[in-house]
C-alpha cells in the first residue's frame, strides 16, 4: 500500500482508521504522512443531518449557510440537506436551486445536499429538479408559515407524489393537517393544545394512503407522537416503502418545557407531554424510527416576542447538538451511528459515498470523548443567533474532532475548516 494521509489510532470500535485522497482506505497499520491519537474515544460516522433550514439566499439573517454549516462542523454532523424554504426564492424550481447551490458552495464548510419542493403549481418543474439533483421533494399539508411556499392540498399532493414516483424521487411530508377551528387564545397552553396528536395521525394517513397508490418513496418528518410511528411502522410491514424521522427535541423536551422555556421552544408538531416523549423515545429504541433529524429553524429574537403565541415564528435551533442529545439520551453507539448515518445514506441513496465506517466510502468522521461533558451556552454556539431551548444543560460526550472526507474542519473547540463543502448527488434508482 503507499502512504496514508492520516492514520488515526486508538479509537473505538476502530482502533486503526487509515485514509487517502479524502476516502478511507485500510483499517491496519500502515505508514501515513499525519497521525492522530485517539485513545480513549469513540469513532461515529459523521452525521448526516437530512433536515435544516439555513434560509439562504434571501433570509439570510435568519441563519445563513456559514454560521448554520459552521453549527454543523462543531456537533460532528459533516453533510446537511437544506430545506427547500425558508429560503427566497424557495426550492422549488431549477433556477432556485442553482442560486441556493452557488450560495452552499461559497459559503459552506461541509457538504450539503439540496431539497426541492411540492407546492401548487410546480408539477412542470420536477423534472428538472430531479436532473439538477435535488435530494428528495418535500411538501406541507398544512400551512407552512411561509406565503411563498404554500401547503399541497390532497389533490396536489397526490399529483406531486405521482410526478416524483415516475421520476424516481423521495416526497418527504410535514405531517400535520390545519384545522383552524381548533384554535382559541393566545397563550402557549393554547397553542399547544390546538395541534393535538390527531391531526398528525389524519396528515400521515393521508400521505401513506397517497404512497399506496402512487407506489412512490414517502419520508414522514418530524414525527411527534408514538402513535405516529406506529402508523408508519404498520405501514412499513405491509410492504410501503415508507421511513419515519423524528427529532431531538421531541426526545429530550416536553409541554412542560414549553411552558417554562416559551417562544424559543416552540416548534411545529409541538413538543409533547412527558408520557408522549417517553413513548416515543421507546419507539425509538425499539427500531421503529429510522432516522433523526435535527429540523433546525433558526430566526432572530425579534420574531420569537409577540404576546400570541400562534403568531410567534415556530423553529427551533439545534443542530449543533443533534449528536450529543443521542449520546445523553444513552442510545447504543451502534444504533445513532445507524439513525444519524447509514440509515440515512441508504435512504437518500448516498450509501455508495457516505453514511458508514467503511473502505472507499468518504472519511467523515466524528471522535467523540463518551466520558465528556457538552455545556450548552450562547457563547459557544454558532449559530447567527445564539439561543436554543437547551441553554443551561450538560449533555454527556463531548465532540472532539470533526472531519470530512479526511480533513480535520473542527478541533479544540474551534472550526478549521480549509476546504468548502461539496454538493452531494443521490444515485439514480
Amino acid at each position: 500500500m503507499t502512504s496514508l494521509d492520516l492514520l488515526i489510532r486508538g479509537a473505538s470500535p476502530h482502533p486503526v482508521i487509515g485514509i487517502a485522497d479524502g476516502k478511507i482506505a485500510t483499517f491496519t497499520e500502515a505508514p501515513a504522512r499525519e497521525e492522530i491519537d485517539a485513545t480513549g474515544l469513540l469513532v461515529l460516522p459523521g452525521v448526516i443531518d437530512s433536515h435544516v433550514h439555513f434560509n439562504e439566499p434571501g433570509r439570510t439573517e435568519w441563519e445563513g449557510l456559514a454560521t448554520g454549516s459552521r453549527a454543523c462542523a462543531a456537533g460532528g454532523t459533516t453533510t446537511f440537506f437544506d430545506m427547500p424554504l425558508n429560503s427566497t426564492p424557495p426550492v422549488i424550481d431549477a433556477a432556485a436551486f442553482d442560486a441556493k447551490r452557488a450560495a452552499a458552495e461559497r459559503e459552506s464548510v461541509v457538504d450539503f445536499g439540496i431539497w426541492g419542493g411540492i407546492v401548487p403549481g410546480n408539477v412542470g418543474d420536477l423534472e428538472a429538479l430531479r436532473d439538477r439533483g435535488v435530494i428528495g421533494l418535500k411538501a406541507f399539508m398544512s400551512n407552512s408559515g411561509i406565503d411563498d411556499f404554500p401547503k399541497s392540498d390532497p389533490a396536489t399532493l397526490r399529483a406531486g407524489m405521482q410526478r416524483a414516483a415516475e421520476l424516481g424521487m423521495l416526497v418527504a411530508v410535514h405531517a400535520e393537517i390545519d384545522h383552524p377551528e381548533l384554535r382559541r387564545g393566545t397563550s402557549i397552553r393554547e397553542y399547544l393544545d390546538s395541534r393535538p396528536i390527531s391531526m398528525e395521525l389524519e396528515a400521515i394517513q393521508l400521505a401513506l394512503d397517497c404512497a399506496g397508490e402512487t407506489g412512490g418513496p414517502l419520508h414522514v418528518v418530524h414525527v411527534s407522537s408514538a402513535a405516529g410511528v406506529a402508523l408508519i411502522a404498520e405501514a412499513r410491514r405491509a410492504g410501503l416503502d415508507v421511513t419515519a424521522e423524528t427529532c431531538p427535541h421531541y426526545l429530550t423536551l416536553n409541554e412542560d418545557d414549553v411552558l417554562r422555556i416559551g417562544a424559543v421552544a416552540k416548534c411545529a408538531p409541538p413538543i409533547r407531554s412527558e408520557a408522549e416523549r417517553l413513548a416515543l423515545l421507546e419507539a425509538v429504541r425499539a427500531g421503529d424510527v429510522q432516522t433523526i433529524g435535527s429540523d433546525h429553524s433558526p430566526s432572530p429574537m425579534s420574531m420569537k416576542t409577540d404576546p400570541d403565541f400562534f403568531q410567534v415564528w415556530g423553529g427551533i435551533s439545534g443542530v449543533q447538538h443533534l449528536l450529543a442529545h443521542l449520546l445523553d439520551l444513552d442510545l447504543p453507539p451502534e444504533q445513532i451511528a445507524r439513525l444519524t448515518a447509514a440509515n440515512v445514506a441508504d435512504r437518500f441513496r448516498l450509501a455508495a459515498r457516505k453514511g458508514r465506517i467503511a473502505e472507499g466510502l468518504d472519511a467523515d468522521l466524528v471522535l467523540v470523548d463518551p466520558a465528556g461533558g457538552t455545556p450548552v451556552e450562547a457563547a459557544t454556539l454558532h449559530y447567527r443567533h445564539p439561543h436554543t431551548p437547551w441553554l443551561g444543560r450538560t449533555l454527556r460526550g463531548r465532540v472532539v474532532r470533526t472531519l470530512l472526507r479526511g480533513a480535520t474542519i473542527f478541533a479544540e473547540a474551534r472550526i478549521v475548516a480549509t476546504r468548502p463543502g461539496r454538493l452531494v448527488l443521490p444515485q439514480r434508482p
